[in-house]
Protein backbone atom coordinates (compact mmCIF):
# COMPACT_ATOMS: atom_id res chain seq x y z
CA UNK A 1 0.00 0.00 0.00
CA UNK A 2 1.46 3.36 -1.02
CA UNK A 3 1.95 6.18 1.48
CA UNK A 4 -0.71 8.28 -0.28
CA UNK A 5 -3.16 5.40 0.03
CA UNK A 6 -2.38 5.02 3.73
CA UNK A 7 -2.85 8.77 4.26
CA UNK A 8 -6.28 8.69 2.60
CA UNK A 9 -7.26 5.62 4.58
CA UNK A 10 -6.23 7.31 7.82
CA UNK A 11 -8.09 10.46 6.79
CA UNK A 12 -11.21 8.37 6.32
CA UNK A 13 -10.91 7.15 9.91
CA UNK A 14 -10.33 10.68 11.19
CA UNK A 15 -13.30 12.04 9.23
CA UNK A 16 -15.78 9.57 10.73
CA UNK A 17 -14.63 10.51 14.24
CA UNK A 18 -15.19 14.20 13.45
CA UNK A 19 -18.64 13.42 12.01
CA UNK A 20 -19.62 11.67 15.24
CA UNK A 21 -18.25 14.56 17.31
CA UNK A 22 -20.09 17.11 15.15
CA UNK A 23 -23.48 15.47 15.64
CA UNK A 24 -22.80 14.77 19.33
CA UNK A 25 -22.40 18.46 20.24
CA UNK A 26 -25.25 19.93 18.18
CA UNK A 27 -27.63 19.84 21.15
CA UNK A 28 -25.35 22.16 23.12
CA UNK A 29 -24.84 25.11 20.75
CA UNK A 30 -25.10 28.52 22.38
CA UNK A 31 -26.95 29.84 19.32
CA UNK A 32 -29.93 27.49 19.68
CA UNK A 33 -33.32 28.86 20.76
CA UNK A 34 -34.42 28.33 24.37
CA UNK A 35 -37.13 25.80 23.50
CA UNK A 36 -37.19 22.72 21.24
CA UNK A 37 -38.56 23.10 17.73
CA UNK A 38 -42.19 22.10 17.21
CA UNK A 39 -42.41 18.79 15.40
CA UNK A 40 -45.29 19.68 13.06
CA UNK A 41 -44.31 23.24 12.16
CA UNK A 42 -42.30 24.31 9.11
CA UNK A 43 -39.40 24.67 8.48
CA UNK A 44 -38.96 21.54 10.66
CA UNK A 45 -35.61 22.57 12.08
CA UNK A 46 -35.63 19.63 14.47
CA UNK A 47 -34.09 17.69 11.58
CA UNK A 48 -30.74 19.36 12.28
CA UNK A 49 -31.06 19.60 16.07
CA UNK A 50 -33.55 16.99 17.32
CA UNK A 51 -32.59 17.70 20.94
CA UNK A 52 -32.03 21.18 22.39
CA UNK A 53 -30.42 21.18 25.82
CA UNK A 54 -30.28 24.07 28.27
CA UNK A 55 -26.57 23.41 28.81
CA UNK A 56 -24.65 25.43 26.18
CA UNK A 57 -21.11 26.32 25.19
CA UNK A 58 -20.11 28.75 22.43
CA UNK A 59 -16.99 26.72 21.63
CA UNK A 60 -19.25 24.06 20.12
CA UNK A 61 -20.72 26.71 17.80
CA UNK A 62 -17.25 27.49 16.47
CA UNK A 63 -16.39 23.81 16.07
CA UNK A 64 -19.62 23.00 14.21
CA UNK A 65 -19.37 26.08 12.02
CA UNK A 66 -15.85 25.16 10.93
CA UNK A 67 -16.78 21.56 10.22
CA UNK A 68 -19.88 22.63 8.32
CA UNK A 69 -17.82 24.68 5.88
CA UNK A 70 -14.88 22.31 5.53
CA UNK A 71 -15.75 18.72 6.41
CA UNK A 72 -18.74 18.21 4.10
CA UNK A 73 -16.91 19.68 1.11
CA UNK A 74 -13.93 17.45 1.88
CA UNK A 75 -16.17 14.37 2.04
CA UNK A 76 -17.59 15.06 -1.41
CA UNK A 77 -14.08 15.71 -2.74
CA UNK A 78 -12.76 12.43 -1.37
CA UNK A 79 -15.80 10.58 -2.65
CA UNK A 80 -14.96 11.63 -6.19
CA UNK A 81 -11.27 10.68 -6.12
CA UNK A 82 -11.65 6.98 -6.89
CA UNK A 83 -14.64 7.19 -9.23
CA UNK A 84 -12.59 7.53 -12.49
CA UNK A 85 -10.61 4.38 -11.73
CA UNK A 86 -13.78 2.44 -11.02
CA UNK A 87 -15.58 3.74 -14.11
CA UNK A 88 -12.68 2.85 -16.39
CA UNK A 89 -12.50 -0.64 -14.98
CA UNK A 90 -16.21 -1.46 -14.82
CA UNK A 91 -17.87 0.72 -17.40
CA UNK A 92 -20.80 3.02 -16.71
CA UNK A 93 -23.54 0.39 -16.55
CA UNK A 94 -21.77 -1.95 -14.15
CA UNK A 95 -20.52 0.98 -12.07
CA UNK A 96 -24.02 2.38 -11.64
CA UNK A 97 -25.49 -1.02 -10.78
CA UNK A 98 -22.79 -1.44 -8.15
CA UNK A 99 -23.54 1.97 -6.64
CA UNK A 100 -27.27 1.29 -6.47
CA UNK A 101 -26.59 -1.88 -4.50
CA UNK A 102 -23.88 -0.49 -2.26
CA UNK A 103 -25.23 2.98 -1.60
CA UNK A 104 -28.88 2.90 -2.59
CA UNK A 105 -29.90 -0.30 -0.80
CA UNK A 106 -28.31 0.48 2.61
CA UNK A 107 -29.58 4.06 2.30
CA UNK A 108 -33.15 2.88 1.74
CA UNK A 109 -33.00 0.44 4.66
CA UNK A 110 -31.58 2.98 7.11
CA UNK A 111 -33.91 5.80 6.07
CA UNK A 112 -36.98 3.55 6.24
CA UNK A 113 -36.22 1.72 9.49
CA UNK A 114 -33.60 3.57 11.55
CA UNK A 115 -34.21 7.27 10.95
CA UNK A 116 -37.81 7.30 12.30
CA UNK A 117 -36.59 5.65 15.52
CA UNK A 118 -33.71 8.13 15.72
CA UNK A 119 -36.11 11.08 15.49
CA UNK A 120 -38.65 9.88 18.06
CA UNK A 121 -37.02 11.95 20.86
CA UNK A 122 -37.45 15.11 18.74
CA UNK A 123 -41.19 14.42 18.82
CA UNK A 124 -41.34 13.30 22.45
CA UNK A 125 -39.84 16.49 23.92
CA UNK A 126 -42.72 18.64 22.60
CA UNK A 127 -45.59 16.15 22.23
CA UNK A 128 -48.81 16.19 24.24
CA UNK A 129 -49.12 12.47 23.53
CA UNK A 130 -45.64 10.89 23.40
CA UNK A 131 -46.90 7.41 22.55
CA UNK A 132 -45.32 5.53 19.67
CA UNK A 133 -48.66 5.33 17.88
CA UNK A 134 -49.11 9.09 18.07
CA UNK A 135 -45.54 9.64 16.90
CA UNK A 136 -46.07 7.40 13.90
CA UNK A 137 -49.24 9.29 13.00
CA UNK A 138 -47.41 12.62 13.16
CA UNK A 139 -44.42 11.21 11.28
CA UNK A 140 -46.56 10.00 8.39
CA UNK A 141 -48.33 13.36 8.27
CA UNK A 142 -45.07 15.18 7.55
CA UNK A 143 -44.84 16.48 3.94
CA UNK A 144 -41.51 14.68 3.51
CA UNK A 145 -39.56 11.71 4.86
CA UNK A 146 -36.69 12.96 7.00
CA UNK A 147 -33.24 11.68 6.04
CA UNK A 148 -31.08 12.87 8.91
CA UNK A 149 -27.37 12.70 8.01
CA UNK A 150 -28.17 10.29 5.18
CA UNK A 151 -28.83 13.28 2.93
CA UNK A 152 -25.10 13.01 2.19
CA UNK A 153 -25.45 9.51 0.75
CA UNK A 154 -28.53 10.57 -1.20
CA UNK A 155 -26.62 13.39 -2.91
CA UNK A 156 -23.58 11.17 -3.33
CA UNK A 157 -25.68 8.60 -5.17
CA UNK A 158 -26.99 11.33 -7.48
CA UNK A 159 -23.43 12.52 -8.19
CA UNK A 160 -22.33 8.98 -8.99
CA UNK A 161 -25.23 8.75 -11.44
CA UNK A 162 -24.10 11.99 -13.11
CA UNK A 163 -20.51 10.70 -13.31
CA UNK A 164 -21.66 7.44 -14.89
CA UNK A 165 -23.79 9.23 -17.49
CA UNK A 166 -20.96 11.62 -18.40
CA UNK A 167 -18.49 8.75 -18.68
CA UNK A 168 -20.85 6.83 -20.95
CA UNK A 169 -21.59 9.71 -23.32
CA UNK A 170 -18.32 11.67 -22.96
CA UNK A 171 -15.61 9.09 -22.21
CA UNK A 172 -12.86 11.56 -23.11
CA UNK A 173 -13.92 13.88 -20.28
CA UNK A 174 -12.04 11.86 -17.65
CA UNK A 175 -8.68 12.30 -19.34
CA UNK A 176 -9.32 16.00 -19.94
CA UNK A 177 -10.11 16.59 -16.28
CA UNK A 178 -7.03 14.60 -15.32
CA UNK A 179 -4.83 16.83 -17.46
CA UNK A 180 -6.32 19.93 -15.84
CA UNK A 181 -5.45 18.55 -12.41
CA UNK A 182 -1.92 17.45 -13.35
CA UNK A 183 -0.29 20.75 -12.35
CA UNK A 184 -1.61 20.46 -8.79
CA UNK A 185 1.41 18.34 -7.76
CA UNK A 186 3.69 21.38 -7.78
CA UNK A 187 1.09 24.17 -7.87
CA UNK A 188 -1.73 23.37 -5.43
CA UNK A 189 -2.42 27.09 -5.08
CA UNK A 190 -3.66 27.25 -8.67
CA UNK A 191 -5.94 24.28 -8.05
CA UNK A 192 -7.14 25.97 -4.86
CA UNK A 193 -7.85 29.23 -6.69
CA UNK A 194 -9.76 27.45 -9.44
CA UNK A 195 -11.79 25.54 -6.88
CA UNK A 196 -12.67 28.74 -5.01
CA UNK A 197 -13.69 30.61 -8.16
CA UNK A 198 -15.86 27.83 -9.60
CA UNK A 199 -17.43 27.12 -6.22
CA UNK A 200 -18.22 30.80 -5.69
CA UNK A 201 -19.78 31.11 -9.15
CA UNK A 202 -22.26 28.31 -8.45
CA UNK A 203 -22.80 28.96 -4.73
CA UNK A 204 -23.14 32.73 -4.31
CA UNK A 205 -26.24 33.22 -6.54
CA UNK A 206 -28.12 30.40 -4.80
CA UNK A 207 -27.09 31.61 -1.34
CA UNK A 208 -28.32 35.12 -2.17
CA UNK A 209 -31.58 33.78 -3.58
CA UNK A 210 -32.42 31.23 -0.87
CA UNK A 211 -30.10 32.21 2.05
CA UNK A 212 -27.21 29.91 3.02
CA UNK A 213 -29.31 28.10 5.64
CA UNK A 214 -32.51 27.11 3.80
CA UNK A 215 -33.27 23.43 3.24
CA UNK A 216 -35.50 21.87 0.62
CA UNK A 217 -37.53 18.86 1.77
CA UNK A 218 -39.55 16.98 -0.80
CA UNK A 219 -40.59 13.36 -0.52
CA UNK A 220 -37.53 11.27 0.32
CA UNK A 221 -35.11 14.02 -0.72
CA UNK A 222 -33.55 16.68 1.47
CA UNK A 223 -30.77 19.12 0.65
CA UNK A 224 -29.43 22.53 1.60
CA UNK A 225 -30.83 24.66 -1.19
CA UNK A 226 -27.71 26.75 -1.76
CA UNK A 227 -25.22 23.87 -1.86
CA UNK A 228 -25.99 21.10 -4.39
CA UNK A 229 -23.88 22.70 -7.13
CA UNK A 230 -21.13 23.51 -4.64
CA UNK A 231 -20.92 19.85 -3.65
CA UNK A 232 -21.00 18.86 -7.32
CA UNK A 233 -17.93 21.05 -7.89
CA UNK A 234 -16.06 19.35 -5.05
CA UNK A 235 -17.04 15.88 -6.19
CA UNK A 236 -15.73 16.52 -9.69
CA UNK A 237 -12.64 18.28 -8.35
CA UNK A 238 -11.87 15.02 -6.57
CA UNK A 239 -12.78 13.18 -9.77
CA UNK A 240 -10.21 15.24 -11.70
CA UNK A 241 -7.50 14.50 -9.12
CA UNK A 242 -8.32 10.80 -9.30
CA UNK A 243 -8.29 10.85 -13.09
CA UNK A 244 -4.74 12.21 -13.04
CA UNK A 245 -3.59 9.55 -10.58
CA UNK A 246 -3.77 10.70 -6.99
CA UNK A 247 -0.38 9.29 -6.03
CA UNK A 248 1.44 11.65 -8.38
CA UNK A 249 -0.82 14.70 -8.29
CA UNK A 250 -2.32 16.88 -5.59
CA UNK A 251 -2.41 13.98 -3.12
CA UNK A 252 1.20 12.87 -3.54
CA UNK A 253 3.06 12.67 -0.23
CA UNK A 254 6.06 14.35 -1.87
CA UNK A 255 3.97 17.10 -3.45
CA UNK A 256 3.76 20.78 -2.60
CA UNK A 257 0.48 20.40 -0.71
CA UNK A 258 2.03 18.07 1.86
CA UNK A 259 5.28 20.04 2.09
CA UNK A 260 3.47 23.31 2.76
CA UNK A 261 1.10 21.97 5.41
CA UNK A 262 1.89 24.83 7.80
CA UNK A 263 0.73 27.44 5.29
CA UNK A 264 -2.49 25.52 4.69
CA UNK A 265 -3.08 25.42 8.43
CA UNK A 266 -2.86 29.22 8.52
CA UNK A 267 -5.05 29.44 5.42
CA UNK A 268 -7.72 27.24 7.01
CA UNK A 269 -8.07 29.48 10.06
CA UNK A 270 -7.89 32.65 7.97
CA UNK A 271 -10.52 31.33 5.57
CA UNK A 272 -12.83 30.39 8.42
CA UNK A 273 -12.70 33.89 9.93
CA UNK A 274 -13.08 35.45 6.47
CA UNK A 275 -16.42 33.63 6.33
CA UNK A 276 -17.42 33.83 10.01
CA UNK A 277 -16.84 37.58 10.39
CA UNK A 278 -19.25 38.87 7.74
CA UNK A 279 -21.64 35.96 8.36
CA UNK A 280 -22.09 37.08 11.97
CA UNK A 281 -23.42 40.39 10.63
CA UNK A 282 -26.20 38.61 8.72
CA UNK A 283 -27.60 36.43 11.52
CA UNK A 284 -30.53 36.92 13.90
CA UNK A 285 -32.55 38.91 11.40
CA UNK A 286 -29.92 41.61 10.95
CA UNK A 287 -30.58 43.70 7.83
CA UNK A 288 -27.05 43.68 6.46
CA UNK A 289 -26.25 45.37 3.13
CA UNK A 290 -26.07 43.18 0.04
CA UNK A 291 -22.29 43.54 -0.15
CA UNK A 292 -21.96 41.93 3.31
CA UNK A 293 -23.96 38.91 2.13
CA UNK A 294 -21.81 38.65 -1.00
CA UNK A 295 -18.57 38.83 0.99
CA UNK A 296 -19.92 36.23 3.42
CA UNK A 297 -20.84 33.87 0.60
CA UNK A 298 -17.48 34.31 -1.13
CA UNK A 299 -15.88 33.70 2.25
CA UNK A 300 -17.76 30.40 2.40
CA UNK A 301 -16.13 29.29 -0.86
CA UNK A 302 -12.68 30.26 0.44
CA UNK A 303 -13.23 28.59 3.83
CA UNK A 304 -14.41 25.33 2.27
CA UNK A 305 -11.38 25.05 0.00
CA UNK A 306 -8.88 26.11 2.66
CA UNK A 307 -10.34 23.74 5.25
CA UNK A 308 -10.33 20.83 2.81
CA UNK A 309 -6.73 21.47 1.78
CA UNK A 310 -5.75 21.72 5.45
CA UNK A 311 -7.08 18.25 6.25
CA UNK A 312 -5.47 16.80 3.12
CA UNK A 313 -2.11 18.45 3.77
CA UNK A 314 -1.94 17.36 7.41
CA UNK A 315 -2.73 13.73 6.63
CA UNK A 316 -0.38 13.60 3.63
CA UNK A 317 2.40 14.99 5.80
CA UNK A 318 1.84 13.23 9.13
CA UNK A 319 -0.55 10.29 8.66
CA UNK A 320 1.30 8.08 6.17
CA UNK A 321 1.85 5.11 8.50
CA UNK A 322 -0.63 2.39 9.31
CA UNK A 323 -2.15 2.06 12.78
CA UNK A 324 -4.62 -0.62 13.79
CA UNK A 325 -7.09 1.88 15.30
CA UNK A 326 -7.24 4.01 12.17
CA UNK A 327 -7.30 0.88 10.01
CA UNK A 328 -10.37 -0.35 11.87
CA UNK A 329 -12.07 3.04 11.84
CA UNK A 330 -11.41 3.36 8.12
CA UNK A 331 -12.73 -0.12 7.37
CA UNK A 332 -15.89 0.47 9.41
CA UNK A 333 -16.46 4.15 8.60
CA UNK A 334 -19.33 3.53 6.19
CA UNK A 335 -21.31 1.41 8.65
CA UNK A 336 -20.58 3.92 11.43
CA UNK A 337 -21.94 6.71 9.26
CA UNK A 338 -25.09 4.69 8.62
CA UNK A 339 -25.74 3.69 12.24
CA UNK A 340 -24.41 6.48 14.47
CA UNK A 341 -27.26 8.97 14.41
CA UNK A 342 -29.72 6.88 16.40
CA UNK A 343 -27.17 6.58 19.20
CA UNK A 344 -26.38 10.31 19.14
CA UNK A 345 -29.98 11.47 19.46
CA UNK A 346 -31.05 8.93 22.07
CA UNK A 347 -28.00 9.64 24.23
CA UNK A 348 -28.69 13.39 23.99
CA UNK A 349 -32.26 12.61 25.05
CA UNK A 350 -31.06 10.43 27.93
CA UNK A 351 -28.83 13.13 29.47
CA UNK A 352 -31.30 15.95 28.85
CA UNK A 353 -32.32 16.27 32.49
CA UNK A 354 -28.88 15.86 34.05
CA UNK A 355 -27.40 18.90 35.79
CA UNK A 356 -24.08 18.78 33.95
CA UNK A 357 -22.06 21.28 31.98
CA UNK A 358 -22.39 21.19 28.20
CA UNK A 359 -18.88 19.78 27.77
CA UNK A 360 -19.64 16.90 30.14
CA UNK A 361 -22.88 16.02 28.37
CA UNK A 362 -21.22 16.25 24.97
CA UNK A 363 -18.41 13.98 26.18
CA UNK A 364 -20.92 11.37 27.37
CA UNK A 365 -22.81 11.48 24.09
CA UNK A 366 -19.69 11.36 21.94
CA UNK A 367 -17.93 8.59 23.86
CA UNK A 368 -21.09 6.49 24.04
CA UNK A 369 -21.84 6.97 20.36
CA UNK A 370 -18.25 6.30 19.33
CA UNK A 371 -17.98 3.02 21.24
CA UNK A 372 -21.43 1.66 20.38
CA UNK A 373 -21.35 2.75 16.74
CA UNK A 374 -17.88 1.30 16.19
CA UNK A 375 -18.78 -1.96 17.95
CA UNK A 376 -22.01 -2.27 15.96
CA UNK A 377 -20.15 -1.68 12.70
CA UNK A 378 -17.54 -4.32 13.55
CA UNK A 379 -20.26 -6.79 14.54
CA UNK A 380 -22.28 -6.10 11.39
CA UNK A 381 -19.27 -6.58 9.12
CA UNK A 382 -18.92 -10.10 10.50
CA UNK A 383 -22.42 -11.08 9.37
CA UNK A 384 -23.01 -12.51 5.93
CA UNK A 385 -25.09 -9.49 4.89
CA UNK A 386 -22.47 -7.20 6.38
CA UNK A 387 -19.73 -8.98 4.45
CA UNK A 388 -21.52 -8.08 1.22
CA UNK A 389 -21.52 -4.38 2.04
CA UNK A 390 -18.03 -4.48 3.55
CA UNK A 391 -16.62 -4.74 0.05
CA UNK A 392 -18.09 -1.30 -0.56
CA UNK A 393 -16.49 0.48 2.35
CA UNK A 394 -12.92 1.15 1.34
CA UNK A 395 -11.56 4.26 -0.31
CA UNK A 396 -8.10 2.84 -0.96
CA UNK A 397 -6.56 -0.29 -2.50
CA UNK A 398 -5.57 -3.05 -0.11
CA UNK A 399 -2.16 -3.09 -1.73
CA UNK A 400 -0.46 -1.47 -4.65
CA UNK A 401 -1.96 -2.71 -7.89
CA UNK A 402 -5.05 -4.20 -6.23
CA UNK A 403 -8.08 -1.98 -6.76
CA UNK A 404 -11.20 -2.06 -4.63
CA UNK A 405 -14.03 0.39 -4.68
CA UNK A 406 -16.91 1.37 -2.51
CA UNK A 407 -19.78 3.79 -2.13
CA UNK A 408 -17.58 6.69 -1.14
CA UNK A 409 -15.44 6.33 -4.23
Amino acid sequence: MSRSSIALSNLRGIVIVIVLAFHSVLAYLASLPPEPFAFDTAPYRWQATPIIDTSRWFGFDLFCAWQDVSLMSLMFFLSGVFVPMSLKRKGARSFLSDRLLRIGLPLAIVVALVIPVAYYPAYAVTAADPSVAAFWQHWRALPFWALGPQWFLCQLLALNLIAAVLHHYMPQLTDRLGRLAAAAHEQPLKFFAGLVVISAVVYVPLALAYTPWAWTNTGPFSFQTSRPLHYLVYFFAGYAVGANGFERGLLAVDGALAHRWAWWTVAAFAGFFLWAGPTSLTLDGKQAPLIVHVVSDIGFAVACAAGSFFFLAICLRFATRKHWVLDSLSANAYDMYLNHYIFVVWLQYAVLGLGLFAAAKAAIVFCGTFVVSWAAAVAFSGLSLGAFFTQAKRWVPAKVGQKQDGPLR
